[in-house]
């Protein structure tokens, strides 16, 4: 997407590192400052390792020059979720009493990824007990959307999501158990992979964390995440793999025998009312199948929406238990929603032992269906990003059981699915999950990479001054997304003229505290077009006003847009951009 090192595929760096064309010390020096840039407004980064990451750069520079055999990520940086166990760092689960939980030890995931070559640059934030399809916490706080910063970044991976899209880190580590690294990818326009169920090992040190609720035991996996399917098939083939600190994991070809090059396409069911803009993205994907030459069918599996129902049952009985002594470490608004969930899903309605026996049963009706129909491409949420604390309130659990109808079915069955993006619909990613049998992650991986063949990736998300000056446009426009800092910033930029929507944002030095439009104009400094706007003027959507009087002859109007093809649009229309 661009020639900066940030903007680069985990796979494309080691390759470039590789051949000398760069180093590693260069990579990783690349994104710890576009964590410095762009964190600030993110907040998806809890942690930076810079003194480490350096080290470890230094040692794989070294290794290139002796000529030494590379690993597929040799150099790269990555980041890995504050739940995952990293040596020297805290493992918080996004909990103030874990804050000084220091792990001695990597998990085996990160022993893995390290063994590829990969150097972890930071932690990332996720919801307390990553128990949220949104991520905030109090000891980290709210991790913002790329895209919009009051929509959610999805969760409970949201820190990896909004780092990898918006190019703090080009590779990270996840788990999912109710979408946790597919909801971030869709919310913020990147790809991941929830694996086959014990295909990738898990462990942590922490006895708290070594024998975990039977719900978990069945339905959570490790998973990579990414820009590109390319590195999630990279990351794959180091990270799957049996390790005996966890007796569920398994050693596994990744590639299986040849199937029918057939996608069973599923945009609606009952229960489960889709947003537009999300059934028009499965139609995007459908295309980009038969255009690759998949026969493409409308197909259904079996019982849809009662995956849903059992998987809340499994997990309802499992948190009632875990909340007799998790409540004083939790929130009280996490505990309002949890507790929700447990009296919405009582054990009297689906016993556990009930719940387990529908597992198996729809297992088995899935395999089937796999065998006319290998892959199974459906929406990932059923609505676009929803506002932060959407998914909080006695009202959650039906809104969060709404919006997942299509994620959990993977996550109870042990299924694979990748999350990969097809587009952008009203300045939001739009995005669907390829799903395959167990076993067969190369299938679902070959599905999202056909798909991205066809209608490319959409991240990292470039600041929006970065971007407009880059297309040739005199004037700079902020459409919610990374509002600059202070004036050295802007001018860093290369900005000749800076204009912010009128969202609620805050940005400390030179901007203060950011309301709305008039507020915004009167904070800024004078020579950026501080004061009032006047000869106010709406064109399209957009508000431009002459500079005041008090300015100099020649200085561009202020420009107010809400996404960055319009406001380049608006600025050739009105001779503003060369």
């Amino acid at each position: 997407m661009g020639d900066e090192l940030w903007q680069r595929t985990g796979v494309e760096m080691a390759s470039m590192i590789a051949t000398g064309e760069v180093s590693s010390s260069e990579v990783v020096d690349a994104h710890l400052d576009r964590i410095h840039e762009v964190n600030g407004h993110c907040n998806a980064v809890t942690r930076v390792l810079a003194d480490e990451a350096r080290a470890g750069a230094d040692k794989a520079d070294a290794a290139v020059a002796a000529g030494d055999t590379l690993g597929p990520f040799h150099g790269v940086p990555c980041t890995i979720k504050e739940n995952i166990d990293v040596a020297g760092t805290p493992t918080t689960q996004g909990l103030p009493a874990f804050a000084d939980l220091v792990s001695p030890v990597d998990a085996p995931v990160v022993e893995r990824l390290r063994a590829a070559g990969a150097i972890p640059v930071g932690r990332t934030n996720l919801p307390e007990l990553g128990l949220r399809i949104s991520t905030d916490n109090p000891l980290h706080g709210l991790t913002r959307n790329p895209w919009h910063p009051d929509l959610t970044a999805g969760g409970s991976s949201g820190g990896e999501g909004s780092a990898i899209a918006s190019g703090m880190s080009p590779l990270g580590l996840g788990n999912d158990i109710g979408g946790s690294v597919r909801n971030p990818a869709f919310c913020c326009g990147i790809t991941s992979i929830k694996p086959t169920h014990g295909r990738l090992p898990t462990y942590s040190t922490f006895e708290h964390d070594q024998n975990p609720p039977l719900s978990f035991q069945v339905m959570a996996t490790e998973g990579p995440m990414a820009r590109s399917v390319a590195d999630l098939r990279t990351a794959m083939e180091v990270l799957h793999g049996r390790d005996p600190r966890d007796p569920r994991s398994v050693t596994i070809p990744l590639d299986g025998p040849t199937v029918p090059r057939r996608a069973a396409i599923v945009a609606d069911m009952d229960g489960a009312v889709c947003h537009q803009s999300v059934l028009d993205g499965v139609t995007r994907a459908a295309d980009a199948l038969a255009a690759a030459g998949w026969e493409v069918v409308e197909a259904t599996p079996p019982e849809l929406p009662h995956c849903t129902d059992v998987w809340a049952h499994l997990l309802a009985n499992d948190i009632g238990v875990m909340m007799t002594f998790a409540r004083p470490l939790l929130s009280g608004e996490l505990a309002v929603v949890l507790d929700g969930l447990v009296e919405q899903y009582p054990p009297e309605v689906m016993a556990p032992a009930t719940a387990h026996t529908e597992y198996v049963r729809l297992a088995r009706l899935w395999a089937l269906f796999f065998v006319e129909h290998p892959v199974l491409v459906t929406p990932i949420w059923t609505q676009p990003p929803f506002p932060h604390g959407f998914d909080l309130g006695e009202e959650a659990t039906d809104r969060i059981t709404g919006i997942l109808r299509y994620i959990t079915p993977p996550n109870l069955l042990g299924l694979p699915s990748v999350a990969v993006p097809v587009g952008v619909a009203d300045g939001l990613p739009q995005g669907v999950q390829c799903i395959a049998d167990r076993w067969r992650d190369d299938l679902a991986l070959t599905a999202a990479t056909d798909i991205e063949a066809a209608l490319g990736t959409i991240t990292p998300i470039q600041h929006l001054c970065e971007k407009a000056h880059a297309a040739g446009a005199l004037a700079v426009v902020d459409a919610c997304q990374f509002v600059p800092h202070n004036v050295t910033d802007v001018q860093a930029w290369g900005a000749d003229l800076v204009a912010f929507s009128s969202h609620k944002m805050c940005g400390p030095s030179g901007i203060g505290m950011l309301w709305g439009r008039m507020e915004i104009l009167d904070a800024m400094p004078p020579f950026l077009g501080g004061g009032n706007m006047i000869d106010t003027v709406t064109f399209d959507g957009f508000t431009t006003a002459p500079v005041p009087a008090k300015f100099e002859a020649g200085t561009p109007p202020i420009v107010e847009a809400v996404g960055l093809a319009a406001a380049v649009e608006f600025l050739e229309e009105i001779g503003m951009a060369n």
